[in-house]
């Protein structure tokens, strides 16, 4: 008999932790795998905001924070909207939360009502379809291509539009696709969302910080829509903190009051010195950690040279996060004379048995066409990574 809830059966594991999982436990047992699954800034967090974490061990940080996080922390980041975004948001519009993971769920929660319509460009995230079925929401997804850089047009979102649709979500820089949208593009997609007064945006920004061709955009900055806009954000891939857990919102004051009170519900305040880590890092000009975004370039570029030798492959040039997304269709239906490849996830299996390198399906972010690899490792690793691939998609006829 299953005991378990419909709820937590319906639920799909993450692809990324999945796919992590799967290979470490396959280096465990002795086989040499590359992991290129998760999006994870090989960094050490810089010595600064370590340091800032030490002294609030010191100075006797270790008691419950108020649920929206430390008033220093909420400042800072209401200063940090106005210096790097031209924004205005107080502090009592910012939730601090336990990863922008959590912000995006507090949103959802908050907004969405069972039966209501969330408007979700493809290929998105993993997470943000899960969430919005959690919510009872119905996910309606927009189908986007390498061709146009996989981002919907502005018509696009304005067909997607029912009489249900609550919320329209989407990330810049893109997670998996690495793809920024211009302001104008912003510009478009908000004017169409402009005569729908029921309807919100969730913008995903946590890859902010890690962009190579163009400034930061937020949708945010056009008045006209503002307060039905939702920032997340967090320190976890532009501070290199994935461990320390901290994202964020700045958000109309009354969705922020939900998100706290839901927040109070689930998980209370997140980790207090992690907090105070966050303050270090927020405050501080983010030309001081500049050489991660220049890591970053190099090896996308190295990256996109070593996959133009291997045939097949069909990509963009992404001009922000760490991902490259590639459309593997001139692979489906090879063999190397055992396995078929049917599709992406065939592919992820077959290179990670044959090839000892692990990638995530597209499937897992709503393209079933592409696959994801994530280049925020080492450059070595880079290389001996993609001649491995090479290598097992040559014996695929």
């Amino acid at each position: 008999m299953n005991y378990l809830s419909k709820r937590i059966n319906d639920l799909e594991e993450s692809a990324t932790i999945a796919m992590a999982r799967l290979s470490r436990e396959l280096q465990e047992q002795g086989h040499d795998i590359i992991s290129l699954s998760l999006g994870e800034p090989d960094f050490v967090t810089p010595d600064d905001i370590r340091e800032a974490a030490k002294k609030a061990i010191d100075d006797g940080f270790t008691f419950y924070p108020p649920i929206a996080g430390y008033a220093d922390l909420r400042k800072a980041i209401s200063e940090k909207f106005k210096r790097e975004n031209n924004l205005d948001y107080k502090p009592e519009q910012i939730v601090v939360s336990t990863g922008a993971k959590q912000s995006i769920a507090n949103v959802i929660l908050s907004l969405v009502n069972p039966g209501e319509e969330v408007i979700v460009p493809a290929p998105y995230w993993v997470s943000y379809s899960q969430m919005i079925q959690l919510a009872g929401g119905i996910p309606v997804y927009i189908d986007t291509t390498v061709d146009n850089d996989f981002k919907p047009t502005a018509q696009q979102v304005k067909d997607a539009i029912t009489p249900k649709t609550k919320l329209f979500i989407f990330s810049s820089p893109c997670n998996p696709t690495g793809s920024i949208f211009s302001k104008e593009e912003l510009k478009a997609i908000a004017e169409v969302i402009l005569p729908h007064p029921q309807i919100y945006i969730l913008s995903d920004e946590i890859y902010e910080h890690i962009r190579f061709e163009a400034d930061h955009e937020s949708i945010a900055q056009f008045d006209f829509i503002k307060d039905r806009v939702v920032i997340v954000n967090g320190v976890s891939k532009g501070y290199a903190m994935t461990g320390w857990r901290i994202g964020y919102i700045g958000a109309p004051v009354e969705i922020a009051k939900a998100c706290d009170k839901m927040q109070g519900q689930f998980t209370s305040a997140p980790c207090s010195i992690a907090q105070k880590a966050a303050l270090k890092a927020v405050s501080t000009e983010w030309s001081h950690y500049e050489f991660m975004r220049e890591s970053f370039l190099r090896r996308r570029d190295m990256v996109l040279e070593l996959m133009q030798d291997i045939p097949g492959w069909k990509f963009n040039k992404p001009k922000g996060a760490f991902y490259v997304f590639p459309d593997v269709t001139y692979f489906f239906g090879k063999t190397d004379g055992e396995a078929v490849i049917k599709n992406a996830t065939d592919l992820c299996m077959y290179l990670l048995k044959d090839a000892k390198v692990s990638l995530v399906t597209g499937e897992a972010f709503g393209d079933p066409r592409c696959v994801r690899i994530s280049y925020a490792t080492s450059d070595d690793i880079l290389r001996e990574a993609l001649k491995r691939i090479k290598e097992s998609l040559a014996k695929l006829k």
